[in-house]
Parts: structure tokens; C-alpha cells; sequence
């Protein structure tokens, strides 16, 4: 990470200054001179600004001021994005450090503030020859806050560690990360986190008889793998285990049934739901959250060949079900499936999977949030509402009516791996719930995993979407 964030007891002379102030009687506490305090109280009651510069030639002076009459979720949100433009801002000032002043006192404010600052610092320029000409300048931001700990800074910086892995690994192209590069990154994670990981190989996932994920592999000149990543504390609050679950397409061409165009353009972001649920657990173990996780990370890409499974198959699954494949492009789901009957093993509390699943979910939200499902979990999925909304990764639930597996009936096979041109995302949810027997919640990240431009903390690129909203929903379960 180019910006260390941590915790000064002194200012540093001359270093630029972001002032965190809820009411302008505290500017008289600050090193502001009469004259810039009073262009500020101008430019906040008579101009009703709320983020205001000075400068002073060779220092730079921000104050923030708070708005009080936004809910408090708005607030938050609302100070991420400050925190973003103002990184923003002295990097292309080319500022070197800054240190935040606080007068809030309220320790959610500051490090929300801090979180966006941090999400936004995140750059891949890696395969760029020039990349020093375009690395950020901001190389360090100082907080002088009496409201928060230093340990809540290091948790912070654990977290956006944890989704800037999950960015890399979802910006890498598939001649860097293919589905063995994939697991060696999440055994990688694993050991320096203090999470076990067992990568299976090709031979281990024939004996398992994984049938979607080796139909979709047929076309593939790399193997396949199957990750396992596993967090266990000494005493859980948990007596059965969280499993995560993700997607990972390393490239998705749509196999024989191709994509055209720009369809296929970022591709390299199908396994956007591996990259979020291998980073989850990397995050839940370096902050010691006091909950059994287990991920399962299913891997290959799909591409066409002689050898590719084509429409009209009938696969045997892991669970024994039989699928139609009516479509190559519906991979996702093949391999999930797999991964889901797989996860019965440890007669889970839960199971959550994460996916770029459909298109569908894309084009009903956006964007904006995550597309999800539940069948037997309508707590645990308005506790996962809940935290979306505390770090701002919001969640539309969308109903998941029986009628709609009817939409996935085949003629020749249990199911079939795609219903009709209506409700897509709902009909592979209800594909993937055949393969569960215990409370599920499926999320697709179709909208939100990637994005063609940097928005607010969210860079062009993979976002990391989810790793903070799992690591929030975990840390509330364990009281942490």
C-alpha cells in the first residue's frame, strides 16, 4: 500500500492540514489566524460550504465541516466520499503527507473519513512502463484524534489491505492469474494471515466427481482447482461453520456459446466472487474475529475447444443431480453448484456465495448494490442487510418464489443450468438452491465488482466489493 495511515500525538510543522470540525466554535482551537477563521465562518453561513481550502504558498489547510442534519448512515457515506476527494485532491497537488485534525470527537465520523481517504489510495499500475510518473505522491496521513484507538487504525488498515488483494486479484489478466495462480494467491493469503488452505487439484476433483466444474474445465488448456480456505479460532462463537463460497471464472469467453463484441472485454473479473471470498477470510483472521469461516473457492476458465462441453449435455453433478446445459455462458452456476453440494460435508450454520453471476442482476440495479436471494435464512439476511448499510455495500433483496424454479425444469435431466429471458438473476438463484440443504444466501455481484471508472473510493476496475460487508457482518456476529 503506497499511504501509511496511523495515529500522531503531535503535528507535524508545516505538514498540510484536514480539520474535522461539527460546529465552527472550535475553529478558535485550531492554528487558523483570525482572518482565515473568519473567511471560513463566510464561506460556511454565508456561502453554505462545506469543505473549504487555504492556501497557505507551501501548506495546505482544509476544514470539513460535518453536516448535523444528515442520518447519521448518510453522514458516514458522505465522509468516505470527502475523505476520497481530498486524496484525490493532494495528489494532484502533489502533497506528500497530511494530517487530520479532529473536533468532532465522534470516533465514527474520523474513521469513516480515514476509510475513504485509505480506499482511495489503491493504484494498479504494475504492468505500466512509466508507473513511477503515475504513482501517487500522498505517501502518508497522520490522525491527531482523541475519539479513536490506534488499534481501530490497524484494523482499518488490515480491511483495506484485504480489498486491495481482492482488487488485484481481480484486475490481474488471465496470463497472470489462471485458476493454479488463483489458489497459489489464496494459499499465499492463508499463510500470512494464520488460515489454513488445501488447494485440490485436478485428479482429487475427479475422484469428487465435481461434474459442472470438470464440464466447464473440458475446453481449458489449465487445470482446474478447488480451494479450501478455513479460520477457526480456539472458542468460536460459532458451534457450525460460516461457509463462504465463490465464483471463479479466471476468463469467461461464454465457451461455445461465445461472447461477441465488448461482451467479453473484462471478462477477467468472473472471478471477482473467489477474489471477495478468499479475501473475506484473510481479513476475519489477521483481526482475530472470534468466528469459524470456511471458504471453498471452485476455479477455471471457460473457453471454447474440440474438447468443450457444448449445449445439450446432461452433466452429473457432485450432489448426483443431472444438468441440461442449455447455455455454456451459464458456467457460473456449474461450478458454484459443485462447490454447494460440496459444502454439506461440514453441516454448515450458513453458506453465503458470492458471484458475477447474471447480467440480469446488473441491468435491474446497476451498479449501486448486490442482487440476493435467501432460502431459510431471513435473519441472518436482515443482519447482512444491516451491515451493508454500515459500510455502505447495500444489499436489494429479491423475491424467491417457488414458481420460479419451474422456469429451470428440463425434459431430459433433474434441472436445467438456464430458464428464460425473464428474471435471470432469481432463476439462478433458484438453479444454485437445488444443491443446498441448509440456510443460503446468494449474492450476486454482477453490478458492483467492476467498474469502468473510478467513482468516489471506488477505483476503474475491480472494487473489492463485499470484503468489507462480509468482515462487517462477521465482526457483528462476534460481538467485536
Amino acid at each position: 500500500m503506497t499511504l501509511t495511515i496511523k495515529k500522531v500525538n503531535r503535528i507535524s510543522a508545516g505538514d498540510n492540514i484536514i480539520y474535522l470540525v461539527n460546529t465552527l466554535k472550535y475553529l478558535n482551537k485550531s492554528k487558523l489566524n483570525q482572518a482565515e477563521q473568519d473567511y471560513i465562518r463566510k464561506k460556511v453561513k454565508k456561502d453554505k460550504k462545506d469543505l473549504i481550502s487555504i492556501n497557505r504558498l507551501n501548506q495546505w489547510i482544509f476544514v470539513h465541516m460535518v453536516n448535523k442534519k444528515r442520518p447519521d448512515e448518510k453522514k458516514i457515506e458522505e465522509l468516505r466520499k470527502v475523505g476520497s476527494k481530498l486524496h484525490d485532491w493532494l495528489n494532484n497537488h502533489k502533497a506528500e503527507s497530511a494530517t487530520l485534525i479532529d473536533f468532532t470527537g465522534k470516533s465514527k465520523l474520523v474513521l469513516a473519513f480515514v476509510e475513504g481517504m485509505g480506499l482511495a489510495s489503491y493504484q494498479f499500475i504494475k504492468y505500466k512502463k512509466d508507473r513511477k510518473d503515475e504513482k501517487f505522491s500522498l505517501s502518508e496521513l497522520k490522525i491527531s484524534a482523541h475519539c479513536i484507538r490506534k488499534e481501530e487504525v490497524e484494523e482499518l488498515n488490515i480491511i483495506r489491505d484485504a480489498v486491495f488483494k481482492c482488487r488485484d486479484m481481480v484486475n490481474e489478466p488471465l496470463n497472470a492469474l489462471n485458476a493454479e495462480k488463483l489458489a497459489a494467491t489464496a494459499k499465499e493469503m492463508g499463510t500470512a494471515s494464520g488460515a489454513r488452505v488445501e488447494v485440490m487439484g485436478k485428479k482429487k476433483i475427479e475422484s469428487l466427481k465435481m461434474g459442472g466444474l470438470l464440464a466447464v474445465n473440458k475446453g481449458s488448456i489449465d487445470p482446474p482447482t478447488f480451494t479450501i480456505m478455513e479460520w477457526k479460532p480456539i472458542e468460536p462463537v460459532n458451534d457450525k461453520p460460516y461457509v463462504l463460497v465463490g465464483k471463479g471464472v479466471v476468463y469467461d469467453t461464454g465457451g461455445l456459446n461465445i461472447k461477441t463484441g465488448s461482451y467479453m472485454e473484462n471478462m477477467k473479473c468472473d472471478m471477482g466472487g473467489a477474489a471477495t471470498m478468499a479475501s473475506a477470510p484473510y481479513a476475519i483472521a489477521r483481526l482475530r474475529v472470534n468466528v469459524h469461516v470456511i471458504a471453498l473457492l471452485p476455479a477455471t476458465d471457460n473457453r471454447p475447444d474440440g474438447n468443450a462441453y457444448v449445449s445439450g449435455d446432461v452433466i452429473t453433478m457432485h450432489s448426483g443431480l443431472t444438468v441440461e446445459v442449455i447455455n455454456t455462458d451459464a458456467e457460473g452456476r456449474m461450478i458454484l453448484a459443485d462447490a454447494l453440494s460440496y459444502a454439506k460435508k461440514y453441516d454448515p450454520k450458513l453458506v453465503i456465495d458470492a458471484a458475477t453471476l447474471t447480467g440480469a442482476a446488473a441491468r435491474a440495479i446497476g451498479k449501486y448494490g448486490i442482487v440476493a436471494m435467501e432460502s431459510g435464512a431471513t435473519r441472518p439476511m436482515s443482519r447482512l442487510k444491516e451491515a451493508g448499510e454500515n459500510v455502505y455495500e447495500r444489499i436489494a433483496e429479491f423475491p424467491f418464489w417457488e414458481e420460479y424454479g419451474e422456469l429451470i425444469k428440463s425434459n431430459i435431466a433433474d434441472i436445467k443450468n438456464i430458464g428464460g429471458m425473464e428474471a435471470g438473476m432469481i432463476t439462478a438463484g433458484k438453479f444454485l438452491e437445488k444443491f443446498t440443504d441448509y440456510p443460503f444466501i446468494h449474492l450476486d455481484i454482477a453490478g458492483p465488482a467492476f467498474f469502468d471508472k473510478k467513482e468516489n473510493y471506488h477505483p476503474a476496475g475491480g472494487t473489492g466489493i463485499g470484503v468489507r460487508l462480509l468482515v462487517e457482518y462477521f465482526r457483528m456476529l462476534s460481538g467485536q
